[in-house]
């Protein structure tokens, strides 16, 4: 949003593609090498069908070059309308695992459904608003600075937000997927990969849709949304054909990243 703001509607457009080819081909990969990831039958279900609309949905918004403040506001639209749909869905399998708990047990089913302790809301509140006010002020710092970075090195836009903006700002998720598969929760992963990639294209990119220009000529991003388009499909089908994302399928994950870096770096 900050770079569309500031006029930078290409590192805008490209931080979001290149940051849903970096969650599932640096962040899974990388999950997945550490310890294998678990998949939810849940979210094989719920999530990939809106995981693959919110690809596809990308090369359509481009078919005038831009995405248009009505475009944006659809795409807040739907993300607002995920979201409630999830907090439905996650109430509702919150609440058949306290039923089907014994009373004894009531209290630790809610604290595995994630419910709040008494007396931590506030601070769970505070924490949030004092992670966004940083994670705002760094949004800020560090469009500014890759730009100035690209300008001096003579880089295009498009590819800044394709590989330096999009890895920077997917870091924080892949040491929290890191760390979640070294402590045995691998599995998390997944769910992050999966959720992050619906609401960079549909809250990230609408909030930028709404702030400001965003877009590029189709032509001109057409390989970088076929990359997307190829990694969206390889995570489908290793969520889809097994339980488990294996080493072996995180280490492919990876060189295809690796690759679509190569690439794009060559291509300028």
């Amino acid at each position: 949003m900050r770079a569309a703001s500031a006029g930078h509607g290409d590192v805008a457009f490209g931080n979001v593609v290149g940051s849903n080819i970096a969650n599932v081909g640096l962040i899974l990969g990388v999950a997945a090498l550490v310890r294998p990831a678990g998949v939810d039958g849940t979210l094989r279900r719920r999530e990939l069908p809106v995981l693959v609309a919110s690809t596809a949905i990308l090369p359509l918004l481009l078919l005038d070059g831009s995405v248009s403040r009505w475009e944006a506001g659809g795409l807040l639209f739907v993300a607002a309308a995920y979201t409630v749909w999830m907090v439905r869905a996650a109430r509702s399998a919150s609440a058949v695992a306290v039923a089907r708990a014994d009373v004894g047990m009531a209290g630790e089913a809610a604290d595995l459904a994630g419910a709040p302790k008494p007396g931590g809301r506030l601070c769970a509140a505070v924490t949030a608003l004092v992670g966004l006010t940083v994670l705002l002020v760094g949004g800020t710092l560090f469009v500014d600075g890759a730009v100035s970075v690209a300008q001096a090195l003579g880089m295009s836009e498009r590819l800044v937000g394709l590989t330096i903006v999009a890895v920077g700002t997917s870091l924080p998720e892949l040491v929290t997927s890191v760390i979640a598969a070294r402590r045995g929760h691998s599995d998390l992963a997944v769910g992050n990969v999966v959720g992050s990639n619906i609401f960079n294209t549909f809250l990230c990119l609408g909030a930028a849709g709404m702030a400001g220009s965003v877009g590029a000529p189709l032509g001109a991003v057409a390989v970088d949304l076929v990359a997307l388009g190829v990694m969206t499909c390889v995570a489908v089908v290793f969520i889809r054909t097994r339980r488990t994302i294996s080493r072996v399928e995180g280490a492919v994950a990876l060189l295809l990243f690796v690759a679509f870096t190569v690439i794009t770096v060559a291509r300028g």
